[in-house]
């Protein structure tokens, strides 16, 4: 049974509930139905295939469409079973082979089984395979490792790997894991993206672009039922928007929440849900051509920026000042020996002057929102005012979201000089490895925007993940930390506590570490 009449009523009273909120007639708040949870989320997703999207974003819808073969625990990065009821892993560390969960079907009715495992792995790590070009796979970099992927029977799939890897069921667990139907992807192509199908506890009902995704309950999860009868997922960039549609009753549940309007949910009729979780907010320094080719001056904008105002002022408590690329939440592989660079203008004029570099122009590409972005807009206003405070000449560019993906992934050269980022990751490899490696420069298929480069840097974390050991890998990232600090490919700004307000119509909302939205347990009153 297909709830969308019910819910394009809650769509109307959602637009009702923005007139009001805007200055139109005064009344009551809109009601949304019950049963019908409505989430502001902040941008249109790219897709909603799980292998082609990089963007917490658009995580947060697939994580309610899609399984992995497992997932993280209820509150933690730890991995339990999911699609998988077990799994056995060789002495070697590069076998591993998965007992697959009996009676699953995907949406569409086809089955789940091994050769379904298969499948999604060979399209995404298989040039040859013949749905391939139903990609981009951009984060496939998560399963380089994986020489072979074999069906030993039905419910029995074994990966083969290269070398041992240890983040492997960690990134089985992220949503580049998550498990899609072979047969959508061969009735629908390319096109794939907007026809889901999955195992997860809410199925794909409709995509209204820039208006509404919605996905509505599974019956037959075999996780059991969700307690709603759909998610409606709302696209509403604009933060002030997204702020005023919560207060009017337009919307039950709001991600990212503007440190500014914090306090503006505090009566009874609102939660507001923190859970701090490994994530870093950065500035990409184009190390590859322009001013900070010159180490001197990536240092002079770490120290130009005062980032314990930013975190202060503009986030009002809501982040801590970060000290390098790996996030404090990786307890055991943080270098607690790392302090951030100090707020010393002194100090970055003189290495301008060193550099004879004074009034040198760069171009910064912000965004108006996107995935932990820490009110982008603010954060660069403020930022290019203190880079231009110790002799910077700063232009802005802003963007919506994808469009900024769009002109920032594929990389700095010819275009801009920096750029806002932020990374919500589930291993202390994924970032660097994926960000700070020569070999994951742009043109080589990586996210290294900036074309930073170290050799060391290199060595270190390609022995990190490889290491079976997990005190030897926090040795190997802890220097690599070092390292990298010292280099300044980044501006290293602030790791964020995520946030969340609900509605008190909303029961059994909790924020995840991993910052995904599971909501197969949320009741709406």
């Amino acid at each position: 049974m297909s709830h969308l009449p019910v819910i394009r009523r809650g769509l109307m009273a959602a637009g009702t509930a923005l007139a009001l909120a805007l200055g139109g007639p005064t009344g009551a708040l809109a009601q949304t139905p019950p049963g019908v949870l409505i989430v502001g989320q902040i941008a249109e997703p790219k897709a909603l295939d799980p292998a082609a999207v990089t963007a917490v974003n658009d995580f947060r819808i697939l994580m309610n469409l899609y399984d992995g073969l497992v997932r993280y625990k209820d509150g933690t990065l730890e991995v339990e079973p999911a699609l998988a009821t077990g799994w056995e892993i060789s002495e070697d560390g590069t076998v591993y082979t998965f007992t697959l969960r009996k009676g699953v079907t995907f949406h569409d009715g086809s089955p789940f089984n091994a050769q379904a495992v298969k499948f999604n792995f060979d399209r995404m790590l298989d040039e040859s395979h013949p749905f391939h070009d139903t990609g981009p796979f951009p984060l496939a970099f998560f399963f380089s490792a994986v020489d072979s992927v074999e069906a030993v029977d039905d419910l029995t799939v074994r990966f083969t790997l290269n070398a041992p890897y240890a983040p492997f069921l960690s990134n089985l667990a992220y949503p580049t894991g998550l498990i899609v139907s072979p047969a959508a992807v061969e009735q629908h192509g390319a096109d794939f993206g907007r026809n889901p199908s999955g195992t997860g506890p809410f199925t794909f009902a409709e995509w209204r672009s820039n208006e509404a995704v919605v996905v509505e309950a599974n019956a037959g999860y075999w996780d059991g039922a969700p307690e709603l009868q759909a998610v409606v997922f709302r696209p509403i960039t604009d933060a002030n928007t997204r702020t005023a549609e919560m207060l009017a009753g337009g919307i039950d549940l709001m991600v990212e929440v503007p440190p500014v309007a914090l306090s503006e949910f505090q009566g009874d009729q609102y939660e507001v849900h923190e859970q701090a979780g490994p994530h870093v907010w950065f500035l990409i320094l184009n190390a590859k051509e322009g001013p900070f080719a010159d180490k001197r001056l990536r240092q002079a904008a770490n120290y130009a920026v005062n980032k314990t105002a930013l975190v202060d002022e503009v986030l009002e408590g809501t982040a801590e000042v970060a000290a390098g690329p790996t996030p404090p939440a990786f307890a055991w592989a943080y270098n607690e020996d790392l302090e951030p660079y100090p707020y010393d203008p002194d100090k970055a004029r003189a290495l301008i002057a060193e550099a004879g570099a004074e009034g040198a122009e760069l171009t910064f590409y912000v965004t108006e929102g996107g995935s932990g972005m820490l009110d982008p807009v603010a954060m660069g206003t403020a930022i290019q005012a203190d880079l231009e405070a110790v002799g910077f000449d700063v232009k802005i560019e802003t963007y919506e979201w994808n469009t900024f993906l769009g002109e920032v992934n594929p990389g700095l050269e010819g275009k801009a000089d920096m750029a806002e980022m932020a990374w919500m990751t589930n291993d202390p490899d994924t970032l660097p490895f994926l960000a700070l490696r020569t070999e994951a420069w742009p043109d080589k298929g990586g996210f290294n925007s900036g074309y930073y480069s170290n050799p060391k840097v290199d060595e270190l974390l390609e022995a990190a993940r490889v290491a079976t050991d997990q005190a030897e890998r926090a040795r190997l990232y802890k220097e690599m930390q070092t390292i990298v600090q010292e280099d300044a490919p980044w501006v290293f700004v602030a790791n964020w506590k995520q946030n969340a307000v609900t509605s008190d119509k909303v029961e059994n909302f909790t924020l995840q570490p991993s910052f995904f939205l599971l909501l197969d347990d949320v009741v709406k009153n």
